[in-house]
């Protein structure tokens, strides 16, 4: 199992913030982490830091993580795409993903429904443009070229790339089958080991029905990793951060982790927990995370019960670990990185 970091995000235009994880990607790449995700949610774009890293790398992969399908024209991915895997000289890899409807209606302005179905048809497009073909499709989201205008069908102006891989960040069943009938990768979130197979089902049907094998496709998930000694603090303060994604992350209607929590046993939690957060109860909502649950969705604890942890993520057949460090300062984060090695290295000598 290899391992990644993410960069981006929200924090990353704090003073300083974006030159720190740019340090840090740099260090992560000499301990040999593979990949490099830049996160986009209403801060960073996923695109640009990828740029400003791979003038700064050598090896590390370089992907979108994730870029928001209604943020852009399927002809502006195509060439964002094509323009990263030129720079990096093929270490680039395209994660997309549908957000939601708080984020594509309040800051993109357009509409939510049908996410499934606009995600498809990008993806078609995608292809069509990696492979060097003009840029004709009829779809119910996408029309090119714009129907009774003057332009016409083009062809980007860029050296074809059918090798760009494409993964999507899924979680509903309908979303997963999709994934895998047609994605390179899978990046998934909301994950435990215990429970993959609601996940891998899924993919594993849609991959049957477009005559693929599902092993050909690089399952990449996220995970917080913690190790010492005070379990109890760690659960404690990974509570927060779950009860926001069960609570926050999405409306009341239109929440994909809550859904997914819901669909891996965690239904009476999920909708206890964001009744309570959206009534305002933030402190209630957290206290009602149980312990099980925080060390379910996470790599934390003893050095012996991350060990143990690992092991799991990687017998279920995840190929990717996100490493999600807790607490703060490169050097902590850093030394966590080297021992999360140094356990997959004893693990795979066991």
């Amino acid at each position: 199992m290899k391992t990644a970091i993410a960069i981006g995000g929200v924090d990353a235009d704090r003073k300083g913030g974006f030159a720190r994880s740019v340090d840090y990607a740099i260090e992560c790449e000499a301990l040999g982490v593979d990949v490099a995700w830049s996160a986009e949610a209403w801060g960073t774009d996923a695109f640009t830091p990828l740029a400003f890293l791979a003038a700064r790398t050598s090896k590390m992969r370089l992907a979108s993580g994730i870029a928001q399908v209604s943020a852009r024209a399927p002809g502006n991915i195509a060439m964002t795409a094509l323009s990263l895997a030129a720079m990096s000289e093929g270490r680039f890899m395209l994660g997309l993903g549908v957000s939601g409807p708080q984020v594509v209606e309040g800051l993109h302005g357009v509409p939510f429904a049908h996410p499934l179905a606009r995600m498809r048809e990008l993806v078609d497009i995608l292809k069509l443009a990696f492979a060097g073909e003009k840029l004709r499709y009829e779809g119910e989201h996408y029309v090119l070229p714009l129907p009774g205008g003057e332009g016409k069908a083009l062809r980007l102006a860029h050296r074809p790339n059918a090798n760009i891989p494409i993964f999507l960040a899924t979680l509903g069943p309908r979303a997963l089958e999709y994934t895998g009938e047609v994605a390179d990768g899978w990046i998934g979130t909301s994950f435990t080991p215990a429970t993959a197979a609601s996940y891998f089902e899924p993919m594993r049907r849609g991959a049957a029905r477009a005559g693929r094998s599902f092993e050909d496709i690089e399952l990449a998930v996220g995970a917080v990793v913690g190790v010492g000694d005070n379990v109890e603090e760690m659960i404690a303060k990974r509570k927060p951060a779950l009860a926001f994604q069960l609570g926050g992350m999405g409306s009341p209607k239109t929440n994909f982790y809550n859904q997914a929590f819901r669909r891996i046993g965690y239904e009476d939690v999920a909708e206890e927990v964001q009744r309570l957060w959206v009534a305002g109860k933030r402190d209630q909502a957290v206290e009602r995370v149980p312990d099980e649950m925080a060390l379910q969705a996470s790599v934390i604890g003893t050095r012996d019960m991350v060990r143990e942890r690992l092991r799991e993520y990687e017998q279920c057949g995840i190929d990717v670990l996100q490493l999600q460090i807790m607490g703060r300062g490169t050097d902590a984060k850093l030394a966590t990185i080297e021992l999360v090695h140094q356990l997959l290295e004893e693990n795979r000598a066991a």
